[in-house]
């Protein structure tokens, strides 16, 4: 669903409030400027390095769903200092 425009003004300082605009789960943008000077906000979010590599693995992280989706296949881990008689 298409949210209707809004004016924003900047401040003398060049910044801009988003407090009514986007979703509120979304805190971080990656902000292109369009050549006719659009700026286009996509969020974004932070992965590591690990993550990237995981993701980039299709065989791996459909190794992981499948495991995810059939319980029975999911293994209980005792945690450090935990003991397995609670």
């Amino acid at each position: 669903m298409a949210v209707p425009e809004q004016l924003v003004e900047l401040d003398e300082r060049r910044r801009v409030s988003l407090g009514r605009i986007g979703r509120q789960e979304h805190t971080r943008y990656l902000v292109s400027e369009e050549a006719d000077g659009t700026l286009v906000f996509t969020p974004a979010v932070v992965l590591s390095e690990l993550e990237l590599k995981l993701l980039a693995n299709d065989e791996l992280v459909d190794e992981i769903l499948s495991n995810r989706a059939d319980p029975s296949r999911l293994v209980k881990r005792t945690r450090r200092g935990q003991t397995n008689d609670a």
